[in-house]
C-alpha cells in the first residue's frame, strides 16, 4: 500500500513538471541569440540565410590572376592550419582527410583507400583545377553539398591563392600558374573573342579541275608537226608548177 502512494505521488509530480514547462514555453517566449555566446574559431557565423547584403550570394573572385604573384611561403603556413586532418608529402597516410599530394590537377576523391562522401565520390570525372579548388577551398559545404569536410572556408582571396600556390607544387607534375593578371576562360570561349579557325583547305587541284584551254590557243607541238590547235588546219601549199608545163596529174 505505501509503495503504491509513493509511486503516485512521483508521476502526478511529474506530469505537473511536464504541463507546467509547456505553459511556460506558451506565456513566455525564449529571446535566440543572433550569435554563439562563445565563438568557435574557424567556424563562420552566418547572420541569416540570405545573407548581410539580403540578397544573393556574391560572386566568388577567382584566383588565378594573383597565382603567379602568390607568396608560396604564406601558403606553406596556411597548410599548416590543415594538417591535423590532411598530410600533404608524397605516400602520406589518409587522416580524417585523404592525402593532398598530387591533388591539383587530379580528379575529385583521387586518394585510393579513402572513405569518400557519396557527393565527392559521385563527381570522380571532374578535375580538381586552380577554379575548382578555389570555390571548394572558400566554402566546402555549398561547393560540394554532403562533403564530410568540416572545414568553414578561407574568405581571403589572397590566402586562397597563396594555398593553392604551394598545394601545386606538392605534387610530381605541377600545373603551369597563369600568367600575372590572367582572367579565366573556359574551355569552350576563346580568350579575347579569337576567331574561328579558318576552315582547312580541301585538297589541291588536279588537273582534270583546270579550265581547259580556250580555243584557239597554241598547244605544244606533237611529233609530225601537228600543233595541238582546235582550229580548223589550213590548207597546205600546192606544190609550184614547173616552168613551160602544165602541173603533173595526179
Amino acid at each position: 500500500m505505501e509503495f503504491n502512494k509513493i509511486f503516485a505521488a512521483i508521476l502526478c509530480a511529474g506530469i505537473l513538471g511536464m504541463v507546467s514547462g509547456i505553459a511556460a514555453e506558451m506565456l513566455v517566449e525564449p529571446e535566440h541569440l543572433a550569435q554563439p555566446a562563445y565563438p568557435i574559431e574557424g567556424v563562420e557565423i552566418v547572420a541569416g540565410a540570405a545573407g548581410a547584403a539580403g540578397g544573393g550570394a556574391a560572386a566568388l573572385e577567382p584566383v588565378e590572376p594573383l597565382l603567379a604573384s602568390a607568396n608560396v611561403a604564406n601558403g606553406e603556413k596556411i597548410a599548416g592550419q590543415c594538417k591535423s586532418c590532411h598530410t600533404f608529402e608524397k605516400g602520406g597516410p589518409n587522416r580524417v582527410g585523404p592525402n593532398l599530394w598530387g591533388v591539383v590537377g587530379n580528379h575529385h576523391a583521387h586518394a585510393e583507400g579513402f572513405a569518400y562522401s557519396a557527393a565527392m565520390a559521385g563527381l570522380k570525372d571532374k578535375t580538381w583545377d586552380f577554379a575548382a579548388l578555389n570555390e571548394f577551398i572558400y566554402k566546402p559545404a555549398a561547393a560540394v553539398p554532403g562533403t564530410k569536410m568540416g572545414f568553414a572556408g578561407l574568405k581571403k582571396t589572397q590566402d586562397r591563392a597563396d594555398l593553392l600556390a604551394w598545394l601545386n607544387a606538392q605534387s610530381d607534375k605541377p600545373l603551369p600558374l597563369p600568367a600575372a593578371g590572367a582572367t579565366p576562360v573556359k574551355a569552350d570561349a576563346p580568350a579575347g573573342g579569337a576567331p574561328a579557325p579558318a576552315k582547312e583547305a580541301g585538297p589541291a587541284a588536279t588537273s582534270a579541275d583546270k579550265p581547259s584551254q580556250p580555243q584557239g590557243e597554241a598547244r605544244p607541238i606533237t611529233p609530225g608537226g601537228n600543233t595541238g590547235s582546235t582550229k580548223a588546219p589550213q590548207e597546205a601549199p600546192k606544190p609550184a608548177t614547173p616552168a613551160g608545163g602544165a602541173a603533173p596529174k595526179n
